[in-house]
């Protein structure tokens, strides 16, 4: 299995939904959450597609780089999983990296809440990320989808209604 952006930010938020997404189980398409996310990612910068460059790379596609000032820049709904979002934009510089591309960092933009946060690759994230890559090639192939985690975030995931599912009913 190619290893993506979002399996990147699931690992750092739910390991279950890694495991679902990355098996063929989406729930996605089902969530107000989700479609909120891609409106504000779609709107908020409506003039950013004529600026910056879409790249797709080694199974990645990253929606908005400033290939001049070698700049990825991700929108996002909100910062309550703002780890996830800061690995998966490491990811992308990562990536670039491996690529050939050096002196890559990143913006994740928060345009809801009017904040930015910066994003840089050291060394010390790249051993990071290769790990994550080991361990998510090892939850992806396992047969056993992993626990619940029953976390206040769950109430707004699209696989709750998966998750939660009552079967004494």
């Amino acid at each position: 299995m190619q290893i993506n952006a979002t399996l990147i930010n699931l690992y750092h938020v739910c390991k279950r939904e890694l495991w679902l997404h990355a098996n063929g189980i989406r729930m996605e398409h089902t969530s107000e959450t989700v479609a909120e996310g891609k409106l504000i990612g779609e709107t908020s910068y409506a003039s950013r597609s004529e600026k910056y460059t879409e790249v797709e790379i080694d199974g990645i596609k990253i929606d908005f780089y400033d290939a001049r000032n070698k700049v990825v820049h991700e929108v996002k709904k909100s910062n309550k999983v703002e780890k996830a979002h800061i690995a998966q934009v490491k990811y992308y510089i990562y990536k670039l990296l491996r690529n050939g591309v050096e002196g890559v960092s990143g913006v994740i933009e928060y345009p809801k809440m009017r904040q930015t946060e910066r994003v840089c690759l050291s060394p010390a994230d790249i051993l990071e990320i290769e790990d994550w890559e080991r361990s998510i090639d090892q939850i992806v192939k396992s047969e056993n989808c992993p626990p619940l985690l029953d976390r206040p975030i769950c109430k707004t995931c699209s696989y709750y209604d998966f998750c939660y599912i009552n079967d004494d009913a």
